[in-house]
């Protein structure tokens, strides 16, 4: 393969990219491979911003590869498909989530969790097969094999469907595994941000009382007349916390910066499961005498497989599951990430590729 993003493969494309640790994104031309046998290829009409974007922007992890197109929450509308895709024609609308590739015959990937495949290669930032970087959705085309792409539902809007191929994965999956999901149960969830409120949304929706855990009092009201709400914690009011103790089936944290987890574990009944689906930078204390008495969990889980992402999203198509979303153009991107990083949106931002990644950038 030739060593230039823009001469390695035959179809040109363009998006946005961070060059550095500084995160700032800039137009940026490169290439995608041909649409093989197996392959969509699809025009990007929207794409969410994930959390996960700002991290691996400024290389908050340390194993960031630039130049970094971000994006694992795209959708748009295939415009080719190769002569062995089954599931797809063109005029079709599609989803792409966090993974583009997964070795197909593990006990993972046999069992539909190539999410947990150890060679599962990542939509940006990950090398594919070929040996290419393989670039996100803040882009106009994606080519992927079809088994990692999504149906989307005709009664669903496009721009309302990119946040839930990771925020709507990655909660409706513990969800379902932890057997969260019967109704009168009781679920917390903390953290109200892009994935928190979507769990909200989900709980809501099987049936169970959902209480928000939050340490900003102001976001109350919205979480109860809002977004549906039974109840809301604020974390750090010790009282209202203590009252609260030993009432909940399940918890699900969404959130990533550190945060004592005690508190939280004392929430839960006897075999109550706290499952953790943000990913902070650095580790949490585990109070374990507190989990021995009372045979509690505290687990993880990292958003879902192919055959329960699309189980997902016609769920959410079905039971009118929608995120709350900023709709914004491709130039206001920079800005954006500034906002996300306060905590300074409502609740996922969402890129409208397909009307403002302007033409003149186009290679």
């Amino acid at each position: 393969m030739a060593g230039s993003p823009e001469e390695e493969h035959p179809q040109k494309a363009v998006g946005w990219a961070a060059r550095d640790n500084s995160g700032v994104l800039s137009p940026f031309k490169f290439s995608r491979r041909a649409t093989g046998e197996q392959d969509v290829t699809f025009k990007v009409l929207y794409c969410g911003i994930c959390h996960t974007d700002l991290h691996l922007m400024k290389n908050a992890w340390g194993f960031s590869n630039y130049p970094v197109v971000p994006g694992h929450e795209i959708v748009g509308i295939v415009t080719e498909a190769g002569s062995k895709v089954k599931n797809f024609k063109v005029g079709d609308k599609v989803g792409l989530g966090c993974m583009v590739g997964s070795c197909r015959s593990c006990d993972n990937c046999s069992n539909n969790l190539e999410n947990y495949c150890p060679k599962m290669i990542l939509t940006y930032g990950s090398t594919y097969f070929d040996g290419t970087k393989t670039y996100g959705g803040y882009s106009n085309i994606m080519v992927v094999d079809e088994h990692f792409a999504v149906r989307i539902p005709d009664n669903i809007p496009l721009e309302a469907a990119a946040p839930l191929l990771c925020a709507g994965i990655t909660v409706y999956n513990p969800l379902r595994y932890f057997g969260l999901d019967k109704p009168g149960m009781h679920v917390g969830v903390v953290g109200l941000g892009g994935l928190g409120h979507v769990a909200v949304k989900f709980s809501k929706t099987i049936g169970t009382k959902v209480t928000v855990i939050s340490t900003s009092p102001n976001k109350k009201e919205e979480a109860i007349n809002h977004l549906g709400a039974d109840s809301f914690l604020v974390s750090r009011d010790s009282e209202q916390m203590q009252a609260a103790m030993g009432t909940m089936d399940g918890i699900i944290d969404t959130v990533s910066a550190f945060h004592p987890l005690l508190p939280l574990i004392e929430l839960l009944k006897s075999h109550g499961k706290l499952v953790m689906v943000g990913v902070p930078d650095s580790s949490l204390e585990l109070p374990v005498p507190q989990l021995i008495m009372g045979r509690k969990m505290v687990a993880g889980s990292c958003i879902g497989g192919m055959k329960e992402t699309q189980e997902m999203i016609d769920y959410a198509a079905k039971h009118g599951v929608k995120p709350e979303i900023e709709v914004i153009p491709m130039d206001y991107v920079n800005t954006a990430m500034e906002r996300l990083a306060k905590s300074d949106v409502r609740y996922r931002f969402v890129l409208d590729i397909g009307n403002t990644l302007k033409a003149e950038w186009h290679a």
